[in-house]
C-alpha cells in the first residue's frame, strides 16, 4: 500500500519553519539576513507544492561558522 501524497504545506508552516530556522541559527551566532519563504516555489504548479525555504548569501565568515557548527552538532 502506498502512502498518501504528502500534503502541500500552508503559508503558515512556511513562516514557521523560516522563523524556527532563524531563531536555531541565532541560537549558535548565525545571521542570514536572505532567508525567508521562496514565495515561487511554494505558489508553483508541482504536486505536491515545494515550499522551498531560500537560505540566501551569507559571507565566508558566516559560511564558515555554520560549517564549525554542523561539523560539531555531527560529532555528538
Amino acid at each position: 500500500m502506498r502512502d498518501p501524497q504528502p500534503s502541500a504545506p500552508t503559508a503558515y508552516d512556511m513562516e514557521r519553519c523560516v522563523g524556527e530556522l532563524r531563531t536555531a541559527l541565532a541560537a549558535h551566532g548565525i545571521t542570514l539576513p536572505s532567508l525567508r519563504v521562496d514565495l515561487p516555489t511554494f505558489a508553483g504548479t508541482h504536486s505536491p507544492p515545494a515550499g522551498l525555504i531560500a537560505l540566501g548569501n551569507c559571507n565566508t565568515a558566516t559560511a564558515r561558522k555554520l560549517v564549525a557548527v554542523l561539523r560539531e552538532a555531527a560529532a555528538q
